[in-house]
């Protein structure tokens, strides 16, 4: 009886990680054979993408704050 009890609790425990590995592996398996065939992954650089924009928004911030003064507009617009 202990046997039977001790080899459903191994197969149930093996059942239960051999699906939670097949959960894990099968949403990313096409991106695993190919990073396995050597074709490499775009990069991942948040932190530059936010760097420019934020030296986009330091930009709009400085040119609002500064106003082109009139005589400036004035040349600008003659030419």
């Amino acid at each position: 009886m202990s046997a039977v009890f001790g080899i459903v609790v191994f197969v149930g425990a093996f059942a239960a990680s051999v699906s939670v590995i097949y959960a894990s592996v099968a949403p990313q398996w096409q991106r695993i054979t190919r990073l396995a065939r050597g074709h490499a992954e775009a990069g991942f650089a948040p932190l530059a993408t936010l760097a420019v924009a934020e030296r986009r928004i330091a930009v709009r911030r400085w040119s609002a704050a500064n106003p082109v003064p009139a005589a400036v507009r004035r040349l600008r617009a003659a030419a």
